[in-house]
């Protein structure tokens, strides 16, 4: 069943046709993108990385005096407080490394020292250089199809912030001028479903659903058919959300990515993980975990509050590879934004 939403106006709407009830592109996704308030959002930012902020800072800032040597067991003790942001071990010794390479030995210079810490990190999150963010393009994370539809297909666990992310992403590309498709691939929790239906009227776009309990994989399959059938550019495919220990679980989702992929040759072209911000370490084990059943090419770090420790991307990062494309740092439709290195690690020291 699929149900087409009833077009209820929202702001920024105002590319939305009075004929056919379509979306017709802007001008420019950058044109509309710079008039939003990124000034606002850095603030988010800075606040939803309080707590990340106040460990290196704080912490480090007691740890290293102006003026003295900066010895091994400094440098040491250095990463132990790292460590406490849910970094990791390796993005921790790799910081190290550079700080060795630079200022040991030498009278501790805190602007320098901090300087050397936040280039690492950047190029730490930036990573291989095969991704690309422009805070000014929401669809500059996404490698999408060249012909229509592109398929993404978005994973996480339960709480973790799954459905409202889906919900602000589909907004975040309606406001580029594409049209989506939901398929409400949650069909093990009605609640979801349900809240996926409202979500959907709300913005304006199609919904493909089932009744409780339908094999997830058939309504990837009818959300596939649907978007082809109705030339929609985006199709978002929604999943269960259990514990990424389950076997089951973790089987369903596999074949949910080989259904999409036989009804449409290299779909999914994207396939995120919903990270709640907040887990940290347990963050790394999600990632390895529906990597290996859904081949994640992305994250959404949600619930940036401040209560998160932020590390957490820079270690998934370095130990999986994958990169952080978006992140959400509040309850409304609009807190969801292209991810950047270079704002996330200025936030932290801003």
């Amino acid at each position: 069943m699929f149900w087409r939403a009833g077009r209820r106006q929202l702001p920024g709407d105002s590319h939305r046709s009075q004929t056919t009830g379509g979306l017709t592109p802007p001008r420019s996704p950058k044109t509309q993108w710079k008039t939003e308030n990124l000034m606002g959002f850095f603030d988010k930012l800075k606040a939803g990385l309080a707590k990340t902020k106040q460990l290196l800072q704080t912490d480090i800032r007691d740890l290293l005096k102006a003026g003295e040597i900066l010895d091994e067991p400094k440098l040491v003790e250095f990463e132990k407080r790292l460590l406490r942001t849910d970094m990791g071990v390796i993005a921790a010794d790799a910081i190290l490394a550079e700080l060795r390479i630079k200022h040991l030995g030498r009278t501790v210079d805190l602007d320098a020292i901090w300087q050397t810490v936040k280039d690492k990190l950047k190029q730490l999150l930036r990573g291989d250089g095969n991704s690309s963010w422009d805070s000014d393009n929401p669809l500059s994370p996404l490698k999408l199809s060249t012909t229509k539809p592109s398929v993404i297909l978005v994973a996480g666990v339960n709480g973790a912030g799954k459905t409202t992310s889906i919900a602000k992403l589909a907004k975040l590309l309606m406001s580029t001028g594409n049209s989506v498709v939901l398929a409400a691939g949650d069909t093990f929790r009605a609640a979801a479903v349900e809240q996926l239906t409202l979500w959907s009227q709300r913005l304006g776009c199609d919904i493909v659903t089932k009744p409780s309990g339908t094999d997830p994989a058939s309504v990837a399959f009818a959300g596939c058919e649907h978007a082809l059938n109705t030339g929609k550019d985006i199709l978002i495919v929604d999943t269960a959300g259990r514990l990424q220990t389950s076997q089951n679980l973790m089987q369903e989702l596999t074949k949910i990515h080989r259904v999409i992929a036989k009804k449409i040759p290299g779909a999914p072209h994207e396939s995120l993980l919903v990270l709640d911000a907040t887990t940290g370490q347990n963050g790394i084990s999600q990632a390895k975990n529906f990597s290996e059943a859904t081949q994640c090419t992305g994250l959404v770090l949600a619930k940036l509050d401040g209560t998160a420790k932020g590390g957490v991307a820079v270690a998934i990062r370095q130990q999986m590879g994958i990169p952080v494309k978006y992140v959400g740092v509040g309850e409304g439709i609009d807190d969801l934004q292209v991810f950047s290195p270079d704002n996330f690690v200025d936030a932290l020291f801003a």
